[in-house]
């Protein structure tokens, strides 16, 4: 068998896998919980610690920092079905776009999309890349964020 008949047929892979969406996943925005991932990753915008601070900015009261919907526990590729080939990740990187702040009582849910797969050779042999989008809504309908996330299976 030569390495190419070796390699997964990645065709099969997108016309099974691109377009897989995940379940949606909701969670309400508490004011401490801002406080406090703020505090975790050690940012002391007064944006995301101090509500008398805060509302004195064009944004009427403290809100959500930009990193702090990576609290939301999306469906991620490691929940993709079992059958799924290439079972070992790495991060690819991702990319985000803010479209609405994100403040304490919002209720915000978050559904992930396959968007692509491709592959490459490396050291490791093939190596499949899946591009996810995950959108970010609030309890008014309005897309606050997506996240373009690359995950390299090998």
């Amino acid at each position: 068998m030569s390495t190419h008949q070796a390699q997964k047929d990645i065709s099969s892979l997108k016309k099974k896998y691109i377009g897989f969406v995940s379940k949606p996943v909701t969670m309400e925005v508490e004011k401490g919980h801002i406080r406090a991932f703020a505090q975790a990753v050690e940012d002391p915008n007064p944006l995301w610690n101090d509500e008398a601070v805060a509302r004195n900015t064009r944004l009427g009261g403290m809100v959500g920092s930009p990193t702090f919907l990576r609290a939301i526990r999306t469906e991620r590729l490691q929940e993709l079905p079992a059958d799924f080939p290439f079972n070992r990740p790495l991060d690819g990187g991702s990319e985000w776009e803010y479209f609405e702040p994100v403040r304490p009582g919002d209720i915000i849910t978050g559904v992930t999309k396959i968007v692509d797969i491709f592959d490459k050779t490396g050291r490791l042999g093939q190596m499949v890349f899946v591009v996810t989008e995950t959108t970010y809504t609030n309890q008014l309908g309005q897309r606050v964020a997506t996240q373009k996330n690359t995950s390299i299976r090998y």
